[in-house]
C-alpha cells in the first residue's frame, strides 16, 4: 500500500513511500530543514542565556530564582492575559476549574528543574553536569512511551547514542583544555542534583509536548507563566532575599537580567513551536549542541582554548539529529477525541492539522 507522493527538497524529485519503508532522499525534506534550524535557533537562545549568567556570576550576582521570576513573570503578562481575555471554555477560569492541579504540577516540575541544576554548580564540576544532564533524555523516551504513548524505532536508538557519543567528544574536549570548572565540595550532592533535574525537566518537556499537540501553545504557556511566577515569587522570596538585596544595580547589570530574560522568555515562547513539529525528545536532543555554542562564545569573550573535537562534537550531535528526524515517530494515543466537551472545536483543530505550523511559527514571532 502506497502513501502520498511527496514533493522534495530540490523541487524536482518524486518519492513514492511504502507505509513502512523510507527511502533515503526522504531524508533531505523542508520539513526536516526547518527542524534542524529552529532547533539550533533553541540553542542559541540557551547560548544566550549562558552568557548573560555568566557576565552576571563574574560581576558576583548569583540569582537563578530571580533570573527564572522575571522569564515567568513575561510569559504571565503576554500569554495569561490573553487567557483572561478569552471567554468561553477556553478562558482561564476554565482551565483552573478542569486543570489547575496537572499545571501546578507542570510549573513545579519547571520551576525546581532550572533551580536545581543551576544550585548543582555549587557542588559538582562542569564535566559531571554535562554528562549527568543527558540523562534527560532517556527518562524523557521513557515518559514519552508510557504517556504519551510514542513508540520508537531502531533507528531513533541509534540516533540518541549517536547524539551521546558527540556530548562525549565535547566533554572530553573539555577535560583536554583544562574546562573542568565548578566545585568539587560535594560531588554525590551536585550530581544528585543534575539527575534531578534530569528527570523534573522531561516530566515538565512530556507534559508540554501532550499539551502542545491535544489542547493549544497559549494555554501551555499561559499556565506556565501563572504557576511558574507563583513558585518561583514563592522561592525568591523565601531563598534569595538577601542576595537580590545585595546587588550593586547599574546599566550593565540590568542589560544583563535583561537580555537573560528575553531570551528565556523567546525560549520557552518559540520551544512549543518546535515541540509540535517534532517531539520533546527531538527538542532536547537539538539543544545538546546549546553548550557548544556557549563555547565558541567563550573563545572570543572569555579566551577559551579551542579544540577540534568541539567541531566533530557538533557534527556527530547533528547527524545524530538529523537521524532522529529521518524517520517519524508514531503514537498509539488517538490525535483529538470529539467526545470531550472541554476540549473547544478549534483547539482540536489545532491539535490535529499540521498545516497549522506556519501559523504557530508566525504566532511565535510575532509574540517576541
Amino acid at each position: 500500500m502506497e502513501g502520498q507522493v511527496e514533493e522534495r527538497l530540490c523541487g524536482k524529485w518524486r518519492v513514492t513511500c511504502c507505509l513502512n519503508s523510507y527511502n533515503l532522499r526522504d531524508i533531505f525534506t523542508w520539513h526536516l530543514v526547518k527542524t534542524v534550524v529552529m532547533g539550533q535557533v533553541l540553542s542559541l537562545l540557551i547560548c544566550g542565556t549562558a552568557v548573560s549568567c555568566e557576565y552576571l556570576a563574574s560581576a558576583g550576582v548569583e540569582t537563578p530564582m530571580l533570573q527564572s521570576f522575571l522569564n515567568y513573570a513575561l510569559l504571565l503578562i503576554v500569554y495569561t492575559t490573553i487567557l483572561i481575555t478569552r471567554k468561553g471554555e477556553r478562558n482561564i477560569i476554565q482551565i483552573l476549574k478542569t486543570k489547575w492541579w496537572k499545571y501546578l504540577v507542570m510549573g513545579l516540575a519547571d520551576v525546581e528543574a532550572n533551580y536545581a541544576v543551576v544550585k548543582a554548580y555549587q557542588f559538582t564540576t562542569l564535566t559531571s553536569i554535562q554528562l549527568l544532564d543527558c540523562f534527560v533524555i532517556p527518562v524523557l523516551m521513557l515518559l514519552s512511551w508510557f504517556i504519551l504513548k510514542t513508540r520508537y524505532r531502531l533507528l531513533h536508538i541509534v540516533a540518541v547514542i549517536v547524539c551521546l557519543l558527540g556530548v562525549g567528544a565535547m566533554v572530553g574536549a573539555d577535560i583536554l583544555a583544562g574546562r573542568d570548572q565548578g566545585s568539587t565540595s560535594d560531588v554525590l550532592l551536585g550530581d544528585g542534583l543534575v539527575l534531578l533535574s534530569a528527570v523534573l525537566y522531561a516530566v515538565s518537556n512530556t507534559c508540554q509536548e501532550y499539551t502542545v499537540k491535544k489542547l493549544s501553545r497559549v494555554e501551555f504557556l499561559g499556565m506556565m507563566g501563572l504557576f511558574g511566577t507563583l513558585i518561583s515569587g514563592v522561592q525568591l522570596a523565601v531563598l534569595e532575599t538577601h542576595a537580590v538585596a545585595a546587588i550593586k544595580w547599574d546599566l550593565r547589570i540590568s542589560m544583563l537580567f535583561a537580555v537573560y530574560a528575553l531570551c528565556m522568555y523567546a525560549l520557552y515562547s518559540f520551544m512549543p513551536v518546535v515541540v509540535k513539529m517534532t517531539s520533546a525528545t527531538a527538542v532536547n536532543l537539538s539543544l545538546l549542541t546549546a553548550d557548544l555554542f556557549s563555547l565558541f562564545c567563550g573563545f572570543f569573550l572569555f579566551h577559551y582554548t579551542f579544540s577540534a573535537l568541539y567541531i566533530i562534537s557538533f557534527v556527530v550531535i547533528t547527524v545524530g539529529f538529523i537521524m532522529f528526524n529521518a524517520v517519524p515517530t508514531y503514537t498509539l494515543l488517538p490525535v483529538d477525541d470529539p467526545a470531550d466537551p472541554a476540549e473547544s472545536s478549534s483547539d482540536r483543530l489545532l491539535a490535529a492539522d499540521r498545516d497549522t505550523q506556519t501559523d504557530e511559527t508566525l504566532t511565535a514571532v510575532a509574540a517576541l
